[in-house]
């Protein structure tokens, strides 16, 4: 089977060299970054974040930041940057089967050093444990900001609910102090 993917054709179960496509989503009030591994072949096709329908990521957000449900792609970044949200991957490129994370190899990492820097950012946040381990071997040293965990928004996580990933990623407005104090958990 022989699929259109972007800029690149993909056999399915073959490896490809994959280049980020799309810029950082970020401005110069950005104090939060949120970091993927790679964009998905979806999020490719769109250009833009977590295309793919079935992930949860923009109504986890959603939920998070109280806000409605974004549609389009210039609502998603709108609701980031509202609430000093930056968007990013670890990787530029690498290689991978499909978007199966755990298949990336041959990477050359994003300088993120270089992006927190026209930033107000001091907390990281990795969307997976494959951009945590990614972001903790490239790009750690350079930044001197410890990045925290949260759990993959991918339907290939359907093992945690969509209440435990919005209480997980609660921390995301505790960091950037838009979180009430009650709400607050040790």
């Amino acid at each position: 089977m022989v699929t259109k993917k972007s800029k690149t054709r993909t056999v399915k179960n073959t490896r490809v060299r994959v280049t980020h496509e799309f810029p950082a989503l970020f401005d110069a009030n950005s104090e939060v970054l949120l970091l993927g591994s790679i964009p998905s072949p979806k999020s490719r096709e769109q250009g833009f974040y977590y295309g793919h329908p079935q992930n949860r990521f923009w109504k986890v957000l959603a939920s998070v930041l109280s806000e409605p449900l974004p549609a389009t792609i210039d609502e998603k970044r709108a609701m980031l940057l509202k609430h000093h949200i930056a968007l990013w991957d670890v990787l530029d490129s690498c290689t991978i089967i499909g978007a199966s994370d755990t298949s990336i190899e041959d990477v050359v990492p994003n300088d993120i050093a270089s992006l927190l820097a026209k930033t107000k950012i001091k907390h990281i946040f990795c969307t997976g444990a494959t951009a945590h381990k990614l972001y903790e071997k490239y790009c750690e040293k350079a930044t001197g900001i410890k990045a925290v965990k949260l759990p993959s928004t991918s339907p290939a996580n359907c093992v945690v609910k969509f209440e435990k990933l919005v209480e997980a990623y609660r921390v995301i407005r505790r960091e950037n102090g838009r979180c009430p104090t009650d709400e607050r958990r040790e």
